[in-house]
């Protein structure tokens, strides 16, 4: 569009160029251009069309020059900014995929055993640095194709465990160096995709050869409630004990290279055709047993029926189980403590087996104290009535003995004191290790002379006899342990029976003789149940 001339308004020329030209009086504008809009309308309406157009054209103009305006200093810092921005940002997302890349996978936690066995339990945790474990496999290689032992379905979670043996594989076993390979991916988004491989390996050797286990010479008989003693050749192992039925009995190197021994004991109700044997081990978890051939003679125990009075409870009850709440009837206090803290007595009783000397301590027959009477047998069931009415039924483990009240207590054979305290239903115990888990308690003591860690000599005091836990009477309760059982007093009290049944299996495999000199004990006499 052609800007009409009237319109612009021209500066002067002038040689000053750095000089601004007045500009046309502003009032005198706005009236020419008055005049002229009230002689012509549309002409009017031109012109300030073209008076806009000269305005935006003008600002545009005034832009450029703004620009051009600013310095060339400014405009290079203004580039370096975006530059510095513009690195920013690439070294950033290089650095977060290089640290998404970087993160470590799944890792492994496990210490598998030097020596493996066919049944040696392997177990692996696996757990994802971030995200969680999808896939996991432990693969055994040894020459061929690694073969998984164990592999995880469960789905993805941020921690699983493995649990491996060799027995899958049967006899395509091979003896010798093998490798354990655990393989494991997660979820975790990474830029680029790592290429599966074993994220462990651990070096095993393979050993399926059992050890050789080898019966030297036994106990020849045996009877429920009775012990035996076993001598026993086990090469290649590295763990060995004995076994009646389900019930372990630890056994001891004794002699020459190989050779163990042990004593065993066969509980009051042992069951006939329980298999009596031997078992060792190696470090591989291989295992080997042979029976023990001896001959299992029948035994009876004798039954009793115990009445309790209120007299008893009121003095009992309160002592035993002061926390007892007086508005119940002493009976339930009663049965409590008969029940359940008879129960803490036996289990106390196999926790102190554990302390036992690896050798035997003892000499000779075990002494009963001099002047006694029984008047409780071994392996007695007890029927307990109260106000006629049967409450109760325990087995009483052990001889009850009485001479005169608070009489010494004598040591029955050389050994160390492991136990000497309260212990529940038995009152004041101390409890005597003669060494190979055999072991004597003391009960119902009204003092203690001995403490733990005491070498004592047979024969020497370890207290007075009392009526402290739940005893009717000042007696002394007897009792004769082998690894925590319960075995008869009677087996012990006499000379014969050792030299033959304990000493001889000995003699019989060349590791001398623990009987000792003759000891010429009294035997023991028992009274009738209702002399008490």
């Amino acid at each position: 569009m052609t800007r009409p001339s009237s319109m612009l308004a021209r500066a002067p020329a002038s040689g000053n160029a750095g000089i601004s030209q007045t500009p046309v009086d502003t009032r005198d504008m706005l009236a020419k251009r008055s005049e002229r809009c009230q002689a012509s309308p549309r002409e009017c309406a031109r012109s300030r069309a073209a008076a806009l157009a000269t305005e935006r054209l003008e600002g545009a103009r005034g832009a450029r020059g703004m620009i051009r305006s600013v310095p060339r200093r400014s405009r290079t810092r203004v580039f370096v900014l975006l530059v510095l921005l513009l690195l920013l940002v690439v070294v950033g997302g290089v650095s977060y995929l290089g640290w998404r890349q970087s993160v470590a996978g799944v890792r492994v936690s496990a210490s598998p055993p030097r020596l493996v066995g066919r049944n040696t339990p392997l177990t692996f945790a696996l757990e994802a640095t971030r995200g969680n474990v999808t896939t996991a496999e432990v693969r055994l290689a040894q020459g061929g194709a690694p073969v998984v032992l164990a592999r995880h379905d469960g789905g993805p979670a941020p921690r699983v465990e493995l649990k491996a043996t060799l027995a899958p594989l049967g006899s395509g076993l091979r003896e010798g160096a093998a490798t354990v390979e655990v393989w494991a991916r997660d979820d975790f988004w990474r830029p680029m995709r790592r290429e599966d491989r074993a994220i462990e390996k651990f070096q095993v050797t393979i050993d399926v050869t059992p050890p050789k286990v080898e019966v030297l010479s036994t106990t020849p008989y045996v009877a429920p409630g009775g012990a035996g003693l076993v001598v026993f050749r086990a090469l290649d192992a590295s763990a060995a004990e004995a076994r009646v039925g389900q019930q372990t009995y630890p056994t001891f190197p004794l002699g020459p290279e190989g050779t163990r021994v042990g004593l065993f004991a066969l509980p009051y109700d042992f069951a006939g055709g329980t298999a009596i044997s031997v078992t060792a081990r190696d470090e591989a978890g291989n295992a080997a047993s042979r029976g023990i051939a001896t001959e299992v003679l029948p035994r009876k125990f004798r039954r009793d029926r115990i009445e309790i009075r209120d007299p008893f409870l009121q003095a009992k009850v309160p002592e035993l189980l002061p926390q007892h709440p007086p508005s119940q009837p002493l009976v339930e206090g009663f049965l409590v403590i008969n029940r359940d803290q008879r129960r803490q007595a036996e289990e106390e009783k196999r926790r102190v087996a554990a302390r036992t000397a690896p050798r035997p301590l003892w000499e000779g027959a075990f002494l009963q104290p001099r002047n006694t009477k029984v008047f409780s047998n071994f392996a007695e069931t007890r029927t307990y009535v109260y106000q006629g009415r049967e409450i109760d039924t325990q087995v009483h483990f052990g001889y009850d003995l009485a001479s005169t009240r608070q009489a010494p207590v004598p040591a029955a054979n050389k050994g160390v004191v492991v136990f000497a305290g309260p212990l529940t239903i038995y009152g004041h115990t101390v409890i005597l290790d003669h060494g190979l888990g055999l072991m004597t308690l003391y009960g119902h003591l009204s003092s203690i002379a001995a403490k733990v860690g005491d070498a004592v000599e047979r024969g020497q005091e370890l207290g007075r006899t009392g009526s402290t836990g739940l005893a009717i009477g000042d007696h002394l309760h007897y009792e004769v342990l082998v690894h925590g059982v319960s075995v008869t007093p009677l087996e012990w009290w006499d000379a014969k029976w050792i030299r033959d049944r304990i000493a001889g299996p000995l003699r019989a495999a060349g590791l001398g003789d623990l009987a000792g000199a003759e000891v010429s004990v009294e035997k023991p006499r028992a009274e009738p149940a209702a002399s008490r």
